[in-house]
């Protein structure tokens, strides 16, 4: 009997001890707090037929939201910017499409997310070298942001130096006249008008002129 007092008094101090240990951990034994997991999102660019982009774009954003995608492919974008053009004396703006045949995918590069996307209708493939995706650098995908995002748009230039323009705005509209400098920085351009008899350069904003 007392050999069996003695086990039940070492039974029972091992579990007060194991209770102890419990309410007491040992911090050095504490596990660390895991880290959330990195998200390696990255944009990517893929290449399509020219003229195709918004139907790719249409294609893939279905593919994506009927196989759940969305947690994986995030952003499909079409690099485009505003630009004013003149044509027979008239303005307007239209959307030109900054890189065309390709088309700028956000995703997870995964086995997954790699096989819907390039197994879309339209998409020739990725950009990258062989088989492996290359992703855009971040100061790419800013700059390509920053010319869809400009508050001004941009005037579409249809002539060159040498070329005869007609002035459709000013005191000189109507006159025909020879680019002699294009300024693309301060959006003007320097035109030889002939005006009594001998060339005068005309400075001029490039929607004042348009291709004679």
């Amino acid at each position: 009997m007392a050999g069996e007092e003695n086990v039940t008094e070492e039974q029972e101090l091992n579990s007060s001890g194991a209770k102890a240990a419990r309410r007491n951990p040992d911090p050095v034994m504490e596990p660390s707090v895991e880290e959330e997991p990195s998200d390696e999102r990255a944009w990517y660019v893929i290449h399509c037929y020219s003229g195709y982009e918004h139907k790719v774009k249409h294609n893939l954003e279905q593919r994506i939201e009927t196989m759940q995608m969305q947690d994986k492919i995030f952003q499909v974008v079409i690099p485009t910017e505003e630009e004013i053009e003149v044509k027979e004396g008239k303005r307007r703006t239209i959307e030109r499409r900054v890189f065309p045949g390709y088309i700028l995918v956000q995703m997870l590069m995964e086995d997954e997310s790699w096989y819907i996307v390039r197994n879309t209708p339209g998409v020739t493939g990725f950009v990258g070298m062989g088989n492996r995706p290359a992703p855009l650098r971040p100061e790419e995908v800013q700059s390509i942001m920053k010319r869809m995002e400009a508050e001004a748009p941009r005037i579409k230039v249809t002539f060159k130096s040498g070329q005869k323009v007609r002035i459709i705005d000013g005191p000189f509209n109507e006159f025909i006249g020879v680019v002699d400098e294009i300024d693309m920085e301060r959006a003007k351009v320097r035109v030889l008008v002939s005006f009594f008899g001998r060339d005068t350069p005309v400075e001029l904003d490039f929607l004042q002129v348009e291709k004679a």
